[in-house]
């Protein structure tokens, strides 16, 4: 197994053609030509869920459209699964192969936007799709409606699957389904996500540990008793100031970051409770596991200096992705099949006016050597890593699993930001995810089609993988019914 160190936006292995050349056949027309005549439906569809915006295990209306659409197309739905209200597994024919597509539709809070070029808030709203879920979960669905009609026509044998996956966005909806055996019989899992390029190269992540420490201190007068309280808050921030100190002496590519969800009501009461939550990230699980281990002395010495308690609190993480480069070569070679979204100049402007909202420079893109306010092309092929972090990596240590990134943003533009928000609410999202739509919806084809590719992937996902057994990193119990506090 070679996944190397983990580097955004710079090559591991340097960039070279994909052997794997995809091909138009009948069957794969058929299905892109559907996703083109419904890709009004799919607009729709995308600015219903941009406009409710729900956050995490929230997603009621979300999932119950998605799940909705697949129903009325043919498929059989079980909705709640996993012990969560808005997951749910959409089926349609048997037997094996078992191709999946993943789907996800959760937003972020305090990003609410407005689909302009600039920043303008929207009252109606305080979360806001900065990771463009909105546009993931449809494009998925789309493309599995798509398959299964040509399923029907051309008697594909084999099983289709659409998992509709709650909180990417903190709660690892995926790492709950993985640990109730929902993926334990699928051969290959699909999926992609909104981007600001075009990217469909053998891609891994960092793995995350997510956890909350409480401190429990001692209230009292601020001002006429301050020896007889004991500040959970100072805990708080002496925990800060040990991490920040922690920095130097970790890998460079591991990162650390917090916020504090309590820290007091009233200046003149000393503090008796106090929270902040965690993410650590890393390369590798292993190593995140072992930051984690030194984060936790530090809140016990906080805890130590403050004369308070210290807990941790809800620790859940996500395994970074495992790449599989045969499935890789698959999804690159029909998005290359497909080409990359095909913007308007309205569009173009927009991204432009946007650009400069953000204050991003006219540069050239270093990775597609590309100049202009959207992508235009798509990434050489190669395999490589970005500093994000998903809980499809917990999929993807459970099967072979491939995606693509696809432009729906200008270049340059950050996810969970303002700007990606108007980005996915406007027409150059939904351009991006109907060709994601479709660069899914073939690959899926080849795969029912094709078992060498399946058996390729198969392979390689042994070699990397290894034969120690997979769990997911989550407490016991039932998932949350909220992330946020």
């Amino acid at each position: 197994m070679s996944l190397g160190l983990l580097l955004v936006g710079l090559i591991v292995g340097a960039d070279r053609p994909n052997d794997g050349k995809a091909e138009w056949t009948e069957t794969k027309r058929a299905a892109a030509e559907s996703i083109e005549a419904r890709k009004e439906e799919i607009a729709s569809q995308a600015r219903r869920i941009w406009e409710l915006a729900e956050l995490a295990f929230q997603e009621r209306k979300s999932s119950t459209l998605l799940a909705d659409a697949l129903e009325s197309s043919g498929f059989e739905v079980e909705r709640g699964v996993a012990g969560m209200e808005t997951a749910f597994v959409a089926t349609f024919g048997k037997g094996k192969p078992v191709i999946a597509l993943l789907a996800e539709f959760d937003a972020l809070p305090g990003l609410s936007q407005r689909a302009e070029p600039y920043r303008k808030e929207d009252p109606r709203r305080d979360a806001g799709h900065g990771c463009g879920h909105n546009l993931f979960g449809v494009a998925s669905v789309g493309a599995a409606i798509a398959v299964k009609e040509v399923m029907v026509e051309k008697g594909l044998e084999g099983t289709l699957r659409v998992y509709g996956c709650p909180a990417e966005e903190g709660g690892g909806g995926k790492s709950y389904l993985v640990r109730e055996g929902l993926f334990d019989d699928v051969d290959a899992a699909l999926h992609w996500h909104p981007s600001s390029s075009n990217d469909a190269g053998p891609r891994t992540t960092l793995a995350v540990i997510r956890f909350r420490v409480r401190f429990k201190g001692k209230s009292a007068h601020a001002s006429a008793a301050p020896e007889q309280g004991r500040s959970a808050l100072d805990a708080i921030e002496l925990m800060s100031v040990g991490v920040n100190f922690l920095r130097e002496h970790i890998p460079s590519d591991v990162r650390i970051h917090h916020v504090i969800t309590e820290g007091g009501k009233r200046p003149n009461v000393v503090p008796e409770n106090a929270e902040a939550w965690y993410y650590i990230r890393a390369p590798r699980m292993a190593t995140a596991k072992e930051v984690f281990a030194r984060v936790r002395r530090i809140a016990d010495g906080a805890a130590l200096m403050t004369d308070t308690k210290s807990t941790i609190l809800k620790v859940t993480g996500a395994h970074e992705i495992l790449p599989n480069e045969p499935l890789a070569r698959l999804v690159d070679g029909n998005f290359r099949l497909i080409g990359p979204p095909q913007f308007s100049e309205e569009e173009r402007s927009f991204a432009q006016s946007l650009r400069e909202s953000l204050g991003l420079a006219d540069d050239v893109d270093l990775r597609e050597g590309a100049r202009g306010p959207v992508s235009d092309a798509i990434s050489g092929f190669r395999e490589h890593g970005t500093k994000g972090s998903t809980d499809v990596g917990d999929v993807s240590w459970s099967v072979p699993t491939a995606g693509a990134l696809v432009a729906t943003a200008p270049r340059g533009v950050p996810l969970h930001s303002w700007g990606f928000v108007a980005s996915a609410g406007s027409s150059i999202g939904v351009r991006g995810a109907v060709t994601a739509a479709k660069v899914l919806a073939l690959s899926a084809i080849d795969l029912f089609e094709q078992p060498k590719l399946l058996d390729a992937g198969k392979e390689d996902f042994r070699r990397r993988k290894g034969t120690a057994p997979f769990e997911p990193l989550l407490e016991s119990g039932p998932p949350p019914k909220s992330v946020d506090p």
